[in-house]
């Protein structure tokens, strides 16, 4: 279960979309999840469909990688679907006891699944198309403007991209602890809830340890390469917007108009 978490990792390619700049894909990913938000009718949603099918085609990451993102997240999925259906009122569908399922449930739970996946599935790509390297630098000169108000831009960067970077390393350590303490008899199968939270305990105790050694190994790390954060910092690959960065901003902003003018018209 844990080996299907691929948040945060990066595969490497050389497709169109891993050489869009770094900035380019932070503002298509929020361009993306605006349009998505603003999308209600069927044909709204084709378009976004038909917009993340092209990504990921272009993106040339396979579709059970892309399967795999969305599937640790599927409880919160069904959870979602069945709390719409439940607490959704309109014309009634089918009643059991104190339960009503009416047909306007039905279809907001169903847009709101549809929804959960196109916009788990289209941001991930940001993170498997993007080195970390490059997503720190992405990130801060996105944000540079912030510098004048002292907002530490590269320290925050810096954090995020550490962060996003540990996360398979975190996920993995986590399968390690859970693989040793089955050998020696742990069960984290059978119980009720309570049993099964105490069972995890002596997984959190050992991952919080390495956690902490891990982020002590890397502060020692960039202290000992005499890193001082970013002032002053030079890079050896300086961003610059090209002629596929211009049309990929073009066409998501045709996205864009496209869903306000398709929910205009009720679409």
């Amino acid at each position: 279960m844990l080996k299907d978490i691929t948040l945060g990792q990066y595969f490497p390619g050389d497709s169109i979309v891993h050489r869009l700049d770094p900035r380019t894909k932070f503002i298509l990913t929020f361009v993306y999840i605006v349009a998505l938000f603003t999308a209600q009718g069927i044909y709204s949603y084709s378009l976004m469909f038909v917009v993340l099918l092209t990504c990921i085609l272009l993106s040339q990451i396979g579709f059970k990688t892309i399967l795999r993102s969305v599937k640790p997240l599927l409880v919160i999925i069904i959870f979602t679907f069945i709390l719409n259906v439940l607490f959704t009122r309109g014309t009634p569908l089918f009643h059991f006891w104190i339960i009503t399922v009416t047909y306007e449930g039905v279809i907001t739970a169903g847009a709101m699944v549809v929804r959960l996946v196109m916009l788990i599935t289209g941001t991930f790509l940001l993170t498997y198309t993007t080195s970390p390297i490059a997503l720190t630098d992405g990130m801060e000169r996105l944000f540079n403007p912030l510098k004048k108000l002292r907002v530490p831009v590269h320290e925050l960067s810096m954090m995020m991209s550490i962060a996003l970077r540990f996360i398979p390393t975190l996920i993995e350590e986590t399968d390690k602890i859970i693989s040793a303490q089955r050998a020696r008899g742990a069960d984290f199968d059978s119980g009720n809830l309570v049993r099964r939270a105490k069972a995890m305990l002596p997984i959190l105790v050992p991952l919080f340890i390495s956690a902490f050694r891990r982020a002590d190994e890397l502060a020692v790390a960039m202290e000992s390469r005499c890193y001082h954060g970013g002032e002053g910092r030079t890079r050896m690959k300086v961003l610059k917007l090209g002629a596929r960065d211009t049309t990929a901003f073009i066409l998501a902003a045709l996205v864009l108009a496209a869903v306000i003018i398709l929910k205009i018209f009720g679409l």
